[in-house]
């Protein structure tokens, strides 16, 4: 997890990380929180409410991506037991009381081969699951009866056996806050892992603050080119100037209707 001035949210992500129930016998979850300069106490009032997170305190110019990378470098380097999974949890996310067991049984049923996605929704309707390409577009998957198919996912709740994450690795340092989780998802599969969106939602966003908490501005040019070189083929070249000619085009237009 990784977290900036969340403070109610994160907390209410871990009180429900904390609750869950039903999970195999002798099942130990442990807790890597990167949290990225809060100054609203998120820190100081996570170690007091979860004494068992580890809590890593990094500069606030650390975002999604980043973080979740430190996150994971942090565990893999505590304790001696190798981890049977690995949970990408956004801090925003209350989980389902049995979401943890739910997506443990749905790994199981592909031999832990495969990536498990949750669906999130926010009041009602589901924002956040995996993604199928239908064209240029990456549209939501919805849970349905049984796991559906999907071709990359965002990284709200996502479970990686781990065996799944050593093939695959972390979110690439190229992405320091959006696209990683898209980019993670196109290269498990072209490592030949599946992904499933497991059925019924997993988890629920409250309503979300205003204005945005996330400062970052934009996609950076060599993050959306990387992106665009390595999962759009042949329309690459046009993918990755098309926003630009956008912003240009628009930028021109305005400076046209100026007086």
């Amino acid at each position: 997890m990784t977290t900036h001035n969340r403070r109610a949210d994160t907390l209410a992500a871990l009180d429900a990380l904390a609750a869950q129930r039903d999970l195999p016998p002798g099942t130990r979850v442990r807790v890597h929180l990167v949290d990225a300069g809060s100054t609203d106490g998120t820190a100081r009032a996570v170690r007091r409410a979860h004494p068992d997170v580890q809590v890593t305190v990094v500069d606030p110019d650390v975002y999604w991506g980043h973080g979740m990378r430190l996150a994971s470098r942090n565990s893999r380097a505590a304790g001696s037991c190798e981890p049977t999974h690995q949970l990408w949890l956004d801090a925003g996310v209350r989980l389902a009381p049995d979401a943890l067991a739910h997506l443990l049984d749905v790994s199981g049923g592909f031999e832990e081969e495969a990536v498990i996605v949750g669906a999130v929704r926010q009041e009602g309707t589901t924002t956040h699951s995996g993604r199928r390409r239908d064209g240029r577009a990456l549209t939501l998957v919805e849970p349905g009866a049984r796991p559906e198919p999907c071709d990359t996912y965002d990284g709200d709740v996502v479970l990686l056996p781990w065996a799944v994450r050593e093939r695959v690795g972390d979110i690439d340092k190229v992405f320091r806050h959006g696209m990683g989780d898209y980019d993670h998802g196109f290269r498990a599969r072209r490592a030949g892992i599946p992904a499933y969106v497991a059925p019924r939602h997993v988890g629920d966003r409250p309503p979300p603050p205003a204005p945005p908490g996330s400062s970052e501005p934009g996609v950076p040019l060599w993050q959306w080119w990387v992106y665009c070189w390595r999962h759009t083929g042949v329309r690459a070249p046009v993918l990755m100037v098309s926003p630009y000619v956008v912003t240009v085009a628009r930028s021109l237009a305005t400076g046209r209707a100026a007086p």
